[in-house]
């Protein structure tokens, strides 16, 4: 009996899901996995505690896992001998997180797919396989868009003195008042792009503020320019948007689609129930 264990990771969570033929599907959450920001031992320690796997309750024939900086051979050897060593699982495919957004998103269907997550991430896909996607420079020089660039910003009008007192408050009362113990966690503690991403929290409470506005808006659409408008594929296929923060501020994308006049497809939090479908397909 076909059985699979499929993953999807971003850099700040990990959904999983045994898939077995006749059975209902078993869903598993843990905290994200970026290879660019992890080694080995780190991840290793990570699976151990928060997903120890019975190879007799939950067998699997293979392993899909789709990953935030996993798309070249070497972090994907890096991953695969992780995974393999973790799960006792001989079968192992890691490939890019963009291959999950686009299977799950468009199926056999064209189209321009992008993640909007802690970091992000776009594509042309033709229906099989990722022909174009677009360099990411990570959090520390790229990710327009993403959550841990939105953090840089909310950080940076607070630090500078920017945010209105209201917004100031809503700041202090839940990240506090000392700017250098953040600048000691950002800068000295591990996953800094994680971190950042924490204060996209501000934003999402606080939705109306023009201050709160103009930063979502701005961030997207450094994205639009830096990502979405390079694609020559953009202006005859659909955009589909796949992550937390293309999921949160939806509304934002659908008005920026509509100044460039681009056609926008799906939306989705996560691509694993589109993942589920394809593989479901697989199994029988």
């Amino acid at each position: 009996m076909a059985s699979y264990l499929v993953a999807d990771s971003g850099s700040t969570k990990t959904d999983w899901c045994l898939l077995r033929k006749g059975k209902k599907p078993v869903r598993f959450s843990t905290t994200g996995i970026n290879p660019y920001l992890q080694n080995k031992e780190a991840i290793a320690e990570m699976l151990k505690k928060e997903l120890p796997w019975d190879n007799k309750e939950y067998k699997a024939d293979k392993l899909h896992y789709f990953g935030a900086g996993a798309a070249n051979i070497e972090k994907q050897a890096f991953l695969e001998e992780i995974l393999k060593k973790h799960f006792r699982i001989k079968t192992v495919e890691v490939q890019g997180d963009m291959v999950a957004a686009a299977r799950s998103l468009c199926g056999d269907k064209k189209g321009v797919v992008c993640i909007l997550g802690t970091g992000s991430a776009s594509c042309y896909y033709d229906g099989k396989k990722i022909k174009e996607q677009r360099p990411s420079l990570g959090y520390i020089a790229g990710d327009e868009g993403g959550g841990n660039y939105m953090g840089k910003r909310i950080l940076q009008y607070y630090a500078y003195g920017t945010f209105d007192a209201e917004l100031r408050m809503a700041f202090e009362m839940k990240f506090g008042t000392d700017i250098r113990e953040i600048i000691n966690t950002l800068y000295h503690q591990p996953n800094p792009n994680r971190y950042l991403a924490s204060f996209v929290t501000l934003l999402k409470e606080n939705r109306g503020h023009y201050m709160v506005e103009n930063i979502i808006e701005d961030c997207l659409n450094d994205f639009f320019h830096t990502s979405i408008l390079k694609h020559r594929h953009t202006w005859n296929l659909p955009l589909y948007f796949s992550g937390s923060i293309s999921y949160e501020f939806k509304d934002v994308l659908d008005n920026l689609c509509q100044q460039y006049e681009l056609e926008i497809g799906k939306v989705e939090k996560s691509p694993m129930e589109g993942l589920m479908k394809y593989y479901k397909k697989v199994i029988g």
